[in-house]
């Protein structure tokens, strides 16, 4: 075998002029692939990052690049408006004159419009959410939707599929969305009691590999965390369905933020679900049936809007929103996320706001779980710190909140990380509050965290090859994580 394996090696290169043709065809697929990934637009960094990249992989870079790449992603069957879906509509909302250039911001972007909740409960950590959950989906009557990143076969995710199976059989219509790769460990023989019942499951962008006539979109999730219940109580935020997120099942779990939300903005919720639902199952005719059972509107006390983000849009509406919240902030900024690997845009933000004299602070996680994710927000540190960021690392949890809050009365969580993925590749949803309630309630969940979140100082130990390294070499590749 070796030495068949030989023999044909060296009568490769024994055919005439083999090195010349090779060196052509590598030249013409490098400018090729060149030339495809510099009309993407993408940011120049990120587009340079690829050409060097791909150019050390020959012929075997196209095929990264399809399936990694940055590539425009054409949602067809939801290339139109959000006013195309056939649901109830929420009544105009007056707004302050502070929050009318924010709210036209999200608007414009996400297209949803600003909005109102009666009630929001922020939910920390599993040992809230699922109780608070489990409750709420027992007593549902018509409907429950629900659209995850992580579905796990294990004991939280077998305890809310039961809930699921019991009100199905009851006749309450459920549909659970997952995407295909955060939940690819639940396999559909473990939904089948759901689906005996008469539950619904659909997957989110399912890898086709063996279609090599079907365009793969592994790069491409759904990072959403929503839950609708009767079209009235809506859950968002950072947690997904599973035991690593529950602390009390185990006390290492992740330290998360949800909560948990009734009024007219869980309208927003709802149309954002059944839109992902129409694109993953190519149906639109259960529409009219969840526009039936939506309640009538009914105007709260607490400003709120919902806003989306995906490849299927170029406006970054969640990017945009963070970095003009901190610029319109003038007293702090308080920021948590796990993975921190912004752009020169939110860079320049948080710098700016602190070299102004705000008390601007970011916490991340002292270790999260993508090793060069750690270094390349690492990398930032130094930069932060010149410009009076406080910086802090949270341990030994893994820090996996996404909560920005801006002076007295701006709060913003959902799913979005601080990072290129969250912000252009990822399909995200984020809420935001102008409410001093809502603000406060955020503002002693994230205090109380900075007693397990030593600060970051200048002067601390920085070995060339055991941080100054791989932080450089991480940062280099963070246009691509």
């Amino acid at each position: 075998m070796l030495a068949a394996l030989h023999e044909t090696w060296h009568a490769f290169w024994a055919v005439p002029h083999i090195r010349a043709w090779l060196a052509a065809g590598w030249a013409i697929y490098l400018f090729g692939l060149g030339l495809w990934i510099v009309l993407q637009k993408r940011e120049p960094v990120a587009t340079i990052s690829w050409l060097f990249s791909l150019a050390a992989l020959p012929y075997l870079g196209f095929l990264v690049y399809l399936v990694f790449g940055p590539q425009k992603l054409k949602r067809h069957r939801l290339r139109r408006s959000r006013n195309r879906v056939d649901l109830p509509h929420a009544q105009e909302h007056a707004m302050d004159e502070a929050s009318v250039e924010l709210a036209r911001l999200g608007h414009a972007t996400s297209h949803l419009p600003p909005s109102t909740a009666t009630t929001v409960r922020l939910l920390q950590d599993g040992s809230a959410t699922y109780p608070a959950l489990l409750e709420d989906i027992r007593n549902a009557r018509d409907h429950i939707h629900l659209e995850y990143y992580i579905y796990s076969p294990d004991r939280t995710g077998t305890m809310v599929r039961d809930a699921l199976a019991e009100r199905a059989r009851a006749g309450v219509k459920v549909r659970l969305l997952l995407d295909a790769l955060g939940s690819s460990k639940a396999k559909r023989r473990f939904f089948q009691p759901l689906l005996d019942a008469g539950g619904e499951l659909a997957w989110f962008h399912p890898a086709r590999f063996g279609r090599i006539w079907t365009r793969t979109w592994i790069n491409m999730r759904t990072h959403r965390k929503i839950v609708v219940i009767d079209g009235a109580i809506g859950y968002t935020g950072g947690i997904n369905v599973t035991d690593e997120e529950n602390d009390a099942l185990r006390a290492d779990a992740y330290r998360d933020l949800h909560m948990r939300i009734t009024g007219d903005v869980v309208r927003a919720l709802q149309l954002t679900f059944v839109e992902d639902w129409a694109y993953a199952t190519h149906s639109r005719d259960f529409i009219s049936s969840v526009a039936r059972a939506m309640p009538p509107a009914s105007p709260g006390a607490i400003d709120a809007q919902v806003l989306v983000s995906g490849p299927d849009s170029s406006w970054e509406a969640i990017h945009r929103m963070y970095v003009s919240a901190i610029h319109a902030a003038n007293r702090r900024v308080w920021l948590t996320t796990p993975y921190f690997v912004p752009g020169e845009a939110a860079m320049m933000a948080l710098t700016s706001a602190a070299l102004g004299g705000l008390d601007v602070r970011v916490m991340v996680p002292k270790m999260s779980d993508s090793r060069s994710v750690t270094y390349a927000a690492r990398s930032y540190f130094d930069e932060l710190l010149a410009a009076n960021v406080k910086v802090y690392e949270y341990g030994p949890r893994m820090l996996h909140s996404k909560a920005l809050l801006v002076d007295d009365d701006f709060a913003m969580i959902g799913s979005a990380n601080f990072d290129h993925r969250s912000f252009s590749l990822n399909f995200e949803v984020q809420t935001l509050f102008r409410d001093r309630g809502v603000a406060a309630e955020l503002e002693r969940l994230v205090e109380a965290e900075f007693a397990h979140a030593p600060r970051v100082r200048a002067d601390r130990a920085r070995p060339l090859l055991a941080a100054r390294l791989p932080e450089a070499l991480a940062r280099l590749a963070s246009p691509l994580l």
